[in-house]
């Protein structure tokens, strides 16, 4: 089988890339959802605030993905569901299996890698005790309330403040479960700001900065958690344990982009995102071969997903349209002072559009700061930021008519004092 685009994740990221592609021209699109039905993680996160920026409007999960799904469906795209993705060579062959087709292979013209994040489990944590149940992450947990109509338990314990773990205390507490407390490792929350005031300060549930579980107790079933306040190694503070009874411990920490089809077809990684490196067109170290999303990088906002996947989709379709560029003046994106990591690295002048978005994160809470921006030595770019946290993300907008016929080699996106 051949096809011109092949778009691998049926959630927000591939809806909103497959829409583009179509509408800049390219044909023989196919979509590839390893689930039964379209719209990936939103059709379990119920709760409203997605849509704000894309839509002008609050919607929940469903109603943002059915938004996307009405479109690629008006475009007549064509999309598999039940079909898992085992591999992708480096020549862009893919390896599909399905219940309806069985093992197949596609030739594809371009690619675009829209397979999302999963959670980090309690292996990578290493909390001793043993492994009785009731120890959920908190997007399982999710999934049971909200899809499969289970409560995971009544007496719950957070471990970890991203933005799930935080929509999950709420979630638990108006479904009446009790949750005890959310335990953040870091002296900083992972979540947005309005989750935390929203889904914590609003019904009472304390927020443990600095503090992480230490021991689960309970053999068949989780009967209580040990959490104990950590210095600035994250080492815990012997004296400082604290003994809360539960039933259920969910796990909110930390999400890590599906990079294993990316990492069979040779697409290089980056160390702090875990997500592929790109360059202007969000085109990976493999020619033909783009991806958006939290495959590439996790995102606070869906809005911002799909814009950056509509972004890609864009992209793919001027390379099957143009073919591979040659060679041009390259420049190089470099993270500094407090900013950890940029999208993309690398910036060709010659093939960006006219405005192009550069997101990135910092890596500690930064008050009263300057984000600034250098074309080599000259700043270029000083706005002030009241609040800078890493669990927000920023961006700026670089033009190109400011890059073309550049006579610098680096751009360097950092915070300042002053």
């Amino acid at each position: 089988m051949k096809k011109d685009l092949v778009i691998i994740g049926g959630g927000p990221a591939g809806l909103a890339a497959a829409e583009a592609a179509v509408l800049a021209g390219a044909r023989d699109v196919l979509l590839l959802e390893r689930d039964v039905r379209l719209g990936g993680i939103l059709n379990q996160c119920i709760h409203n605030g997605f849509g704000l920026h894309t839509f002008k409007e609050e919607l929940t999960g469903p109603e943002y993905a059915a938004r996307f799904e009405a479109r690629v469906r008006a475009l007549s795209i064509e999309y598999k569901l039940g079909a898992m993705v085992l591999s992708i060579a480096p020549d862009r062959t893919v390896t599909v299996v399905s219940r309806e087709d069985g093992l197949y292979t596609i030739e594809a013209g371009a690619i675009i890698l829209a397979m999302g994040c999963r959670e980090r489990s309690r292996g990578a944590l290493n909390i001793p005790g043993f492994r009785p149940a009731g120890v959920f992450s908190a997007g399982t947990a999710q999934r049971l309330v909200n899809m499969e109509g289970y409560m995971p338990g009544r007496e719950v314990v957070i471990l970890g403040s991203g933005d799930i773990g935080l929509i999950m205390a709420r979630r638990m507490t108006l479904e009446g479960a009790k949750v005890r407390v959310v335990a953040e490792l870091q002296p900083y929350s992972g979540g947005l700001k309005r989750n935390i005031v929203q889904c914590l300060d609003d019904y009472g549930i304390p927020l443990k900065l600095s503090h992480t579980v230490t021991e689960i107790h309970g053999r068949e079933r989780v009967t209580g958690v040990t959490i104990s306040a950590v210095d600035k190694n994250f080492k815990p503070i012997p004296g400082s344990e604290e003994f809360y009874s539960c039933d259920t411990l969910l796990l909110s920490v930390g999400l890590i982009p599906e990079n294993e089809l990316s990492t069979g077809a040779g697409v290089q990684l980056s160390r702090v995102t875990n997500g592929p490196v790109v360059n202007e067109s969000l085109e990976t170290s493999v020619p033909g071969i783009f991806a958006c999303g939290n495959v590439l990088h996790v995102h606070d906002l869906v809005d911002y997903v799909s814009e950056e996947a509509a972004a890609a989709g864009r992209a793919a379709a001027a390379y099957l349209a143009q073919g591979e560029r040659a060679a041009g003046k390259a420049i190089a994106v470099k993270p500094a002072g407090g900013v950890r990591y940029t999208v993309p690295s690398t910036i060709r002048p010659d093939a960006m559009p006219d405005a192009l978005t550069v997101r990135f994160r910092v890596d500690n809470i930064y008050k009263n700061r300057f984000v600034s921006v250098y074309f080599g030595e000259e700043r270029v770019q000083h706005r002030k930021k009241t609040v800078l946290a890493p669990g927000e993300m920023e961006q700026i907008v670089l033009k190109k008519a400011d890059l073309t016929d550049a006579a610098f080699d680096t751009i360097t996106i950092c915070t300042e004092v002053e």
